[in-house]
């Protein structure tokens, strides 16, 4: 996939809606679509799309399941908690248009949505932890990767770098990739005091035995 097919990309995906009524507690914050498709535009280069299962965990409104589904996956599911994210992710397919269909599922990713795969990506934009009671989060998204993906891509805080390699080599995994990225959050919470700020973050790309 080129420069410009990535970036025809990212403007299929500025049609998916964000969050109507986001929750602070569960870190929903809109995947931007130029982030999605540089996570999508990678996997589609490495293989690990084309033919494939692919899983959203923590799917929000859809953004990184719709950018594989236009990619020629075998499937895509995505998974969230909160019911409410998936009405939209519904409604974010029919604007998206893709040729495969999502499996729009409710269900805590922290716990593995089905027996180990080894055809299965991840892709998946976890909440950082940073609410209060809330720590470790990322981490509990990262053992459901290692239990049921051949491959996952994540997006961390930007430093996570010893953490995530870390824990791959705890969970025979490997980290092959990894690539900075900017994050816009939009003012949406009480907590926040400018109209938006960008966020340095880190994708990761693991292989997992």
């Amino acid at each position: 996939m080129t420069g410009a097919t990535r970036r025809r990309l990212a403007q299929e995906l500025a049609v998916v809606a964000g969050f109507e009524d986001p929750r602070a507690p569960l870190e929903q914050y809109h995947t931007p679509p130029d982030l999605a498709a540089h996570i999508v535009h990678v996997a589609d280069l490495r293989g690990d799309i084309e033919g494939r299962t692919v899983l959203d965990l923590g799917c929000g409104t859809g953004m990184l399941a719709l950018g594989a589904a236009l990619r020629g996956p075998e499937q895509v599911v995505g998974l969230d908690i909160d019911p409410a994210p998936l009405s939209t992710a519904q409604e974010n397919e029919r604007r998206v248009g893709a040729m495969t269909e999502v499996a729009w599922a409710r269900g805590d990713a922290t716990v593995a949505p089905f027996s180990p795969d080894r055809t299965v990506t991840v892709l998946m934009n976890p909440p950082f932890g940073a609410q209060s009671g809330n720590e470790g989060i990322d981490r509990a998204f990262l053992e459901t990767a290692a239990e049921v993906a051949a491959v996952s891509y994540s997006v961390h805080n930007a430093g996570s770098a010893s953490f995530v390699e870390s824990f791959a080599g705890d969970n025979k995994g490997t980290v092959t990739d990894a690539f900075a990225a900017e994050f816009e959050l939009p003012k949406q919470f009480d907590h926040h005091t400018t109209e938006s700020r960008s966020i340095d973050t880190e994708v990761f790309r693991i292989e997992w035995r």
